[in-house]
């Protein structure tokens, strides 16, 4: 019987995927942990492996085609296997997939034409799965799924060898997953035309670079932000002359063991000032406030293309030096693009640095379903006032972006204060 390979969910966002390009070719035999294809995603490539051993029969998707999440994007037939000729792969025929057109003029490139699902985000996928008849999932699952609308295929399962069970079915349907069945139809999103003619503008006047997926998911996911979430802002000014002697001297004694930068430090006083005001650590969703117990921070790191926020979990609980490996580990492999799912999702608050660009002050847009962003600007020497007498400080303004859903003035000002505390007197973050 043939297996129909689906495109399945990468990220936690990814509606649609982008086939970068096919590692194996029609008629070449499959072995299980084999890479059949590069995906790009709305946050980095991805290799998509072979789970269903066989002779990849028919390749649905080109290189270059834009596919929403739990259609088909090939069929593999098993050895010797004889595949009907009038067979259709689940959603091929209400949903087709389209490869990028060509265009004549060597100045313009096409978009692609999307196929895009209208659904929310479904849990992590990470590899292909097979059509109905070959998903491994309990009959309590299949029935619920049935009875919810909800595709199986788009589902990646949580119980022994990745079968899915019942919880995953109800996570899926407390989400807002519904990607349909195996004839839903899913219409392509509009497109518009491109003009016929020579160009309005001289051909060396601009670049007209496509937009990557990546890039595509963050304009969506702010634009969506500003739009729907009531931001408010708060700034504070803080004085680091403290915190920079701290770091010198701890630098110092390490002796090239470590090396702390102030964004660690600012990191850890963000763990402690949120142990200090939980209210601030929350999420919101449409039923519920969530309450987080942890603190997992979302570090905002500039990559090619983009940005991801790698998270560094349970930041509460450890160590500066630790905080310090895992943030330059994280942020490394964000550039080469090897994070995986887990390790870019589920943070409770957010960290976006600018000052070693030397921004001085900004806002920053919230990243839901987090209920806040801080902003960090530069350390610069400014004259203040203390003691009735105009002294010289090295200063640095934090500015606090809150989902006002979730997030009050009054907790978004406690949290502040408390945060200004710890950086005031850095010597705390070491305990």
């Amino acid at each position: 019987m043939p297996i129909d390979v689906f495109m399945t969910q990468l990220s936690p966002t990814m509606t649609e995927g982008k086939i970068a390009r096919w590692l194996k070719k029609e008629g070449d035999m499959l072995e299980s942990g084999e890479v059949l294809a590069e995906v790009e995603t709305d946050k980095a490539t991805m290799e998509v492996e072979v789970v269903d051993e066989g002779v990849l029969h028919k390749i649905l998707a080109p290189a270059g085609s834009l596919v929403a999440v739990g259609l088909p994007i090939a069929v593999i037939a098993e050895d010797d296997e004889e595949v009907p000729a009038d067979y259709a792969p689940a959603n091929s025929e209400s949903s087709p997939v389209e490869a990028p057109e060509a265009v004549s003029s060597p100045a313009v490139v096409a978009p692609a034409p999307v196929a895009a699902a209208a659904v929310a985000p479904a849990p992590v996928a990470a590899a292909p799965v097979a059509r109905s008849g070959r998903i491994k999932a309990s009959p309590l699952a299949r029935r619920l799924a049935k009875q919810k609308g909800i595709n199986l295929a788009a589902i990646q399962g949580t119980g022994p060898k990745g079968r899915i069970v019942k919880a995953d079915v109800e996570n899926a349907s407390r989400r807002g997953i519904s990607l349909g069945g195996a004839t839903a139809a899913v219409a392509p999103l509009p497109t518009r035309p491109l003009p016929q003619g020579p160009l309005p503008y001289h051909a060396d006047e601009y670049d007209r670079i496509e937009n990557s997926m990546m890039r595509k998911a963050i304009s969506r996911r702010l634009s969506e932000s500003k739009q729907t979430v009531p931001h408010f802002y708060l700034s504070v000014d803080v004085a680091m002359d403290r915190l920079m002697d701290l770091r010198g001297q701890l630098n110092e004694a390490a002796d090239g063991a470590f090396k702390l930068s102030v964004n660690d430090f600012i990191v850890k006083a963000v763990a402690k000032g949120l142990v200090d005001v939980p209210a601030a650590n929350a999420s919101w969703t449409d039923s519920h406030t969530l309450m987080h117990k942890h603190a997992h921070i979302s570090i905002a790191v500039a990559i090619e293309g983009g940005l991801i926020t790698p998270v560094v979990r349970f930041a509460e609980q450890k160590a500066m030096t630790d905080i310090s490996a895992e943030v330059k580990e994280l942020a490394g492999r964000a550039r080469a693009g090897e994070l995986q799912p887990n390790e870019y999702s589920g943070g409770t608050f957010s960290i976006s640095n600018l000052g070693m660009f030397g921004v001085k002050q900004f806002s920053a847009i919230v990243n839901p379903p987090e209920g806040a962003i801080l902003a960090v600007g530069g350390t610069d020497e400014r004259a203040v006032v203390e003691n009735g007498a105009v002294v010289i400080k090295k200063m640095m303004t934090l500015t606090l972006s809150c989902d006002h859903r979730v997030v009050d003035g009054a907790v978004g000002a406690q949290f502040l204060a408390a945060l200004k505390k710890h950086i005031e007197c850095p010597a705390g973050l070491l305990i």
